[in-house]
């Protein structure tokens, strides 16, 4: 597979069943944003599929790797991708420590919903209890996403006004919808960003 795409590699190793292949030719490669994050990312998608030992020998392998990489950014961005897949590859070394304290206030302060991401990942009953942290951001990135995909499509659907005539209230009430789903995806993000940002 030398010389192959590195996505291409990957995707030839889950046919033929080799593991050990896969993540050798991950730890070969140099990391980056792209090609090499989304062959990780194939990765914790094959894992999050099985279940015990079977699980373990791909994620933990996977796991080093990342952990080992230079790139703090880039580390955090796979640990997150691995979470969509409920594949977790921090154990408290690289994203924040938070509370369901923290992830109350923040919800607050945006106004946002709390029970909205307990539909999602099981929250904590206890105010100073830890929060899934990764799982977390990844449900706020995804709310943030809905919304904005919404808002989208109603202002690509938005008939447009003449310049002589005043806007109809049926084009109006459509529009303040797309709004609100603006405000939503923005007031999400934040929710997101906020959980991960580091206190330093």
């Amino acid at each position: 597979m030398l010389g192959a795409r590195i996505t291409d590699a990957i995707e030839y190793y889950g046919r033929q069943g080799q593991d050990r292949g896969a993540v050798r030719m991950v730890r070969r490669r140099d990391p980056d944003r792209f090609r090499w994050r989304r062959a990780v990312a194939a990765l914790t998608a094959a894992a999050g599929k099985r279940s015990g030992a079977d699980r373990e020998r791909l994620e933990e392998p996977v796991r080093e790797v990342v952990l080992d990489l230079d790139d703090s950014e880039l580390m955090r961005e796979v640990i997150l991708d691995a979470r969509r897949f409920r594949v977790d590859l921090d154990r408290g070394e690289v994203l924040p420590f938070r509370t369901l304290g923290d992830l109350r206030r923040t919800t607050f302060l945006t106004g946002t919903q709390l029970e909205s991401v307990g539909r999602y990942i099981k929250l904590p009953d206890d105010f100073h209890a830890p929060i899934d942290t990764a799982g977390v951001v990844v449900v706020g990135r995804a709310l943030a996403e809905q919304h904005r995909r919404v808002a989208n499509r109603i202002f690509t659907e938005l008939p447009e006004v003449p310049p002589t005539r005043t806007e109809s209230a049926a084009r109006a009430q459509l529009r303040m919808r797309g709004e609100r789903e603006v405000e939503a995806a923005v007031r999400w993000r934040a929710v997101a960003d906020a959980i991960l940002r580091d206190d330093d």
